[in-house]
């Protein structure tokens, strides 16, 4: 299976599409009864009517987190191919997306932070093209405004504002302008949503939508442990990973460095932030898939012995079968 997706064949497209169909057979067999679909913020719906929750039966809605997923892992690859963070260009990182966003049965159905992906694949596409550009102003206006409209849809996403100094530091000398655009893109956005409210005599209302930032972080979580043993065979991955990623470190691009760098950071922030969501779900970490896929991609590009690396995945995918079963 890795050996195949090493290349470029248009095949692998027709493949990919099956694999994800077959890592959602466990939740097709075992449909849910009810599915509810909540597109927006409570805040975002006073201005925006997406009547979604309703709308789908629970086999469309699994049908189309499916397709949704597949896209984003087309997208995806595409994106770290043309940045070239792997050794050569492959549909490794689409394999890898299409496997992460499997992990858990709360991931293979429709939620706020599977659509908020595609706003997450393509804040790193500019995040990766940024070290290119002359000036960076520009492009962390729109990262701010894309994180705004993310927020609209799943209020952690906010977060990720400290990406955008984040980045900076990584990939920029210091220029005031640049670091304060992304805030001001982000600002856009909720100026008029502010206006909106004043306008509704709800200003009250609009300062509450903050409320959840000071949330204090929990000391301790409820985690049922059998639940999370899937992680197991991906931790063990990532690890190689690792190990693989710090050997190769100094004989690798400076660009490349960066952008693992920025990866890791990301993965680290979209983790914390549900100190956000009281309330929060297990799909909350479907936004650690895209900078997690990379590093699992990466391993797997780099890997030498093909009966470990083969078993390694074979064992990973029947570990996520069983318990998405089970």
């Amino acid at each position: 299976m890795i050996n195949q997706f090493r290349n470029l064949n248009p095949v692998n497209i027709l493949i990919l599409a099956a694999y994800t169909i077959f890592m959602r057979l466990a939740i097709f067999i075992h449909l849910p009864t009810r599915l509810d679909f909540e597109f927006l913020e409570p805040y975002a719906k006073l201005f925006i009517q997406i009547p979604l929750s309703s709308s789908f039966s629970p086999l469309a809605n699994i049908f189309f987190a499916a397709v949704i997923t597949f896209v984003q892992a087309i997208i995806f690859n595409r994106i770290i191919n043309n940045h070239g963070l792997l050794a050569k260009p492959s549909y490794l990182p689409g394999l890898l997306y299409i496997t992460g966003s499997s992990l858990f049965m709360q991931f293979l159905i429709l939620s706020p932070p599977l659509i908020c992906n595609f706003l997450l694949i393509w804040m790193m596409d500019k995040f990766l093209k940024i070290g290119k550009t002359t000036n960076g102003m520009m492009t962390m206006f729109d990262v701010g405004m894309i994180i705004a409209l993310g927020t609209l849809i799943y209020f952690p996403f906010i977060v990720l504002l400290i990406m955008l100094w984040l980045s900076l530091l990584l990939y920029r000398s210091f220029n005031w302008r640049e670091w304060i655009a992304g805030l001001i893109g982000f600002l856009t956005i909720f100026f008029f949503i502010a206006v909106f409210y004043y306008w509704n005599d709800n200003i009250t209302q609009f300062y509450k939508i903050w409320k959840p930032l000071v949330n204090k972080f929990p000391s301790v979580l409820q985690i049922n442990y059998n639940d999370y043993l899937v992680l197991i065979p991906v931790a063990i991955i990532m690890v190689l990973a690792t190990l693989q990623l710090r050997e190769n470190f100094f004989r690798s691009f400076i660009s490349t460095r960066k952008a693992f760098q920025m990866l890791f950071f990301m993965f680290i922030i979209v983790i914390i932030s549900f100190y956000t969501k009281p309330d929060f779900r297990v799909y909350h970490f479907l936004l650690s898939v895209p900078p997690g896929a990379v590093l699992l991609a990466y391993y797997f590009s780099n890997a030498k012995k093909r009966w470990f690396y083969e078993s390694l995945f074979a064992i990973l995918v029947l570990c996520i079968q069983y318990f998405l079963f089970v």
